[in-house]
Parts: structure tokens; sequence; C-alpha cells
């Protein structure tokens, strides 16, 4: 005798991501994904630094928990227009990070871009998501950092490696940011994060 309701139809069968947040142990590696939203890291001799405005109290809760699994210490405070700052310590295990991210153009400062080969997997998403995703009917938002050109043409093709086709808003349209919109879609964000 079943023991479901024969109205009711049976839960389809899912298959687990090999990419999602818990198919590995947290690393430092994972704060990529904050990098590829508007996070920010910076360099000092050996070590490096990273920091990210995040506009609710949550978000800093959330971060600072993420970031001590990993190893990293980090303290935030209110900035002055109540949003709110995350910054770790200078750290000689954030330094690879700084190194593959940062890159020196010939007539500025250090540009932040991805590394060649970058790519997103299920902590560096959830990541992501908790320091700058927003729902944002009919999808949802992945918020840039505003000065992040570089990073936005391979970290929407990382995106789209995972399943996760996006499309780029610019500052007139609640941007810069990518919306993932489509049940799938949605679904698919939900499965990896």
């Amino acid at each position: 005798m079943p023991l479901t309701s024969p109205d009711r139809p049976p839960d389809p069968v899912r298959q687990l991501s090999l990419f999602g947040a818990e198919a590995a142990d947290p690393s430092v590696a994972d704060l990529a994904g904050l990098l590829a939203g508007p996070g920010e890291v910076s360099r000092m001799g050996g070590t490096a630094r990273l920091s990210i405005v995040l506009d609710a109290a949550w978000r800093v809760h959330v971060l600072v928990a993420e970031l001590s699994r990993r190893g990293v210490a980090a303290t935030w405070e209110a900035t002055a227009d109540g949003r709110h700052l995350v910054r770790t310590s200078y750290a000689s295990t954030l330094a690879p990070l700084a190194l593959a991210w940062l890159r020196d153009p010939p007539t500025a400062g250090e540009v932040k871009r991805p590394p060649a080969g970058f790519h997103l997997n299920g902590r560096r998403l959830r990541l992501w998501v908790a320091a700058a995703g927003a729902a944002d009917p009919p999808g949802f938002l992945l918020r840039l950092g505003a000065a992040d050109e570089h990073c936005r043409e391979p970290v929407g093709a990382a995106l789209a490696a995972v399943g996760l086709p996006v499309v780029l808003l610019d500052a007139q349209a609640g941007g810069p940011a990518y919306r993932i919109t489509g049940r799938r879609r949605l679904a698919r964000l939900a499965d990896l994060i």
C-alpha cells in the first residue's frame, strides 16, 4: 500500500549538484565570490585585506561568520550613509587571492579583474548572494561593484558556465547587477547555494 495520496503526484527525483555549497569544506578561495560581486581586495607587503560595503545588518553577521569559518578575522563598522563596512585584517592567507585578482594597468593603480580560468561554485555563489544578492521580481539580482567594468564579462561567463545565464543591468536599470530570471534558472541558483 503506497504511503502517498493517489491525488498527489510523487515528488520528482532531484539529482544533487556537484557544485553545491556543501560539496566541499569552506576555504579562503571561496572568497572569490565576494570579489565577483562588490568586494574589494588590497595588498600590503606579503599580506592582503578584503573589504565590502553591505546594505543590511543581517548581511554583516552572515559574512563575519562565513569569514570566521575560513579562518579569517573580520571587523565591521557603520558608514555615514547607513550602510556597513566589513573588513578583514591584513593576512598572508589572503595574499594569493589578491595576487590572482589585482592587475597593474599602465595608467592607474591596481584594478580588480578575475584571474584566467575563473569559475563559480556553490560556496562562492553563497557568499556573493549573502553579501549582495536580492530578490527582484520576476528574478534575482547579484549586485556588482560600481567601478568593476573589467570583471563584468568574465564573471558573466562564469555564471553562464554553471547554468545561470544573466542579463547585465546598468545604473539606470538598478545596477550594476546581474539579473537571473526564469523558474529553472532560479531553481538552479537555489540548488547551487
